[in-house]
């Protein structure tokens, strides 16, 4: 494996200088970099030519420059990177560290929502297929998948950003909207749940019922304003978490697994209340990530002493649904300062440009708040790149998954007397997530280079930004800088797909 992997890596940085070079020469050939100078009548016209020229040593010819930039790029495997300047004097470092930290930060949640919402909906179509369900996925998914990316950000922006916030002006329902979302979300549930006829009505209504009644709450008590889950909701969710972990590891037969679950329960009821005084407001980000350590730790402690003889199981299950625990408690403490926010954003919560509502820098945040100030712009462009994924993630899995249930394994897996769940999660999965790993390795790099039209839209100085403003002046330093990033992310996730095809395939090791 050793060898593999000093291989690829070999191969990949030959290909990359390769494209690196290409890429060079076609961009500083696309145009005049002093054009806009040689038009201008400044009186310091010829000072500005000459200081330009010592910025792009536009003085060399072009193999000259570009191995000026691959030297400056090599420093990076020892961390010293030189990319070099701008036209205008610009450090590239410094652009690309900021660039990069938007870019990445939409680009890797836009990819981890992809990934589970569409292998998730992939693999439930596969199971039901042919049901009304299968039909639904499939077309939403070519749907989806057929939408420009440019016009799917223009929807976004107009009805997730312009209306809404016209909307939280004055967030009131009416009696034939609530009866549309409970409607919606009964459908939706009954199609997956699935099921006889009757279980599906039955699904249906109460679905609705529910639904409609917790959303004409909100819409009384005025939640759009002063959102919180409060305790009541955490037990719900946390025995949520609980029964999401039994099907799709032991079911809930398994008495002694679900009692070390409720007990997690119990115990993250506790500490929703011995947690406040750091929650309300945590130093940092370290903070929070310690608490879901130790509650993860907890959880797993509890179900390896109540698991008995599938302590193994106890522990994954005691720490998913401690893990599922601290996240309801984080979302009531960041739903809590969704009015100071408020507060602070009168009329335009969530606006059109850039990718922070308010300045850090001149508005000093309280930790939550800080939280929607970068988070709540990440929402739309998310969308974009998350919606264009997961089409082809749920084809892609719902095709693996058929080829894998249909094969001998599967059906000697099923004359054995294990249930559809074990089948399913234990022996068809793993299988069928092979060739989904390559789909995620080209995925991330994809979506790279589609964050450019995102961020375009959504006016983000990402990555997108910097690569567009390279183009449009002739200055190759900000476009190579992009290509490292990008070229540099699908080489490592192309050798994570690989070492993860050894993971879930043993016989790929050998």
């Amino acid at each position: 494996m050793l060898q593999f992997i000093l291989r690829r890596i070999g191969i990949s940085a030959l290909v990359m200088l390769v494209a690196s070079a290409v890429l060079y020469f076609a961009t500083i050939n696309s145009g005049d970099p002093l054009e806009d100078l040689r038009e201008s009548n400044a009186d310091n016209r010829q000072q500005l030519i000459d200081a330009r020229v010592e910025n792009m040593n536009l003085d060399m010819p072009w193999w000259q420059r570009y191995m000026t930039w691959v030297a400056g790029a090599g420093r990076c495997l020892v961390l010293d990177c030189d990319l070099g300047m701008t036209r205008d004097g610009a450090n590239v470092n410094t652009m690309l560290l900021d660039a990069a930290g938007a870019s990445l930060r939409l680009v890797t949640i836009a990819t981890v929502l992809a990934i589970v919402i569409g292998i998730t909906l992939g693999i439930l179509s596969a199971i039901r297929q042919y049901s009304g369900f299968d039909y639904a996925v499939t077309f939403t998914a070519f749907l989806f998948f057929s939408l420009p990316v440019f016009w799917a950000a223009v929807l976004l922006k107009e009805y997730g950003a312009i209306r809404f916030n016209r909307w939280m002006g004055d967030p009131t329902m009416s009696l034939v909207t609530i009866i549309v979302i409970a409607i919606v979300f009964g459908i939706i549930l009954a199609a997956v749940l699935g099921g006889g006829l009757r279980r599906q009505v039955i699904t249906f209504l109460v679905t609705t019922l529910v639904v409609g009644g917790i959303v004409g709450y909100f819409d009384a008590v005025n939640w759009w304003h002063r959102p919180a889950l409060g305790l009541p909701l955490v037990i719900v969710g946390g025995l949520a978490a609980l029964a999401f972990m039994l099907v799709m590891t032991v079911g809930l037969a398994n008495r002694r697994i679900m009692y070390a679950g409720l007990v997690v329960v119990g115990l993250g009821v506790v500490s929703y209340f011995a947690t406040q005084p750091i929650m309300d407001e945590p130093a940092n980000w370290f903070v929070l990530i310690g608490l879901a350590l130790l509650a993860g730790a907890v959880g797993a402690a509890v179900g390896w002493f109540m698991g008995g003889y599938e302590r193994r199981v106890g522990m994954i299950v005691g720490a998913g649904t401690a893990l599922g625990m601290g996240f309801l408690i984080f979302m009531d403490q960041l739903l809590s300062a969704w009015s100071g926010f408020l507060a602070r954003t009168p009329g335009r919560q969530i606006a059109t440009i850039g990718e922070r509502r308010l300045d850090p820098n001149r508005v000093d945040l309280p930790f939550y708040e800080n939280i929607y100030n970068w988070g709540i712009q990440l929402i739309l462009p998310t969308i974009v790149l998350t919606v264009i994924s997961i089409a082809s993630y749920s084809r892609y899995t719902r095709a693996s998954m058929l080829e894998t249930i249909n094969q001998d394994y599967i059906r000697t897996a099923r004359s054995k007397g294990l249930s559809d769940r074990v089948v399913y999660t234990k022996h068809a999965l793993r299988n069928a997530l092979i060739p989904i790993t390559t789909i995620v390795a080209f995925d991330f790099a994809g979506l790279l280079g589609g964050a450019v039209i995102t961020e375009t839209i959504f006016g983000w100085r990402g990555l997108g930004a910097m690569f567009s403003a390279g183009l449009n002046t002739v200055d190759p330093n900000p476009v190579m800088a992009y290509f490292l990033v990008a070229g540099g992310a699908a080489v490592i996730m192309n050798m994570l797909a690989d070492i993860a095809y050894a993971f879930l395939d043993p016989r790929i090791r050998r």
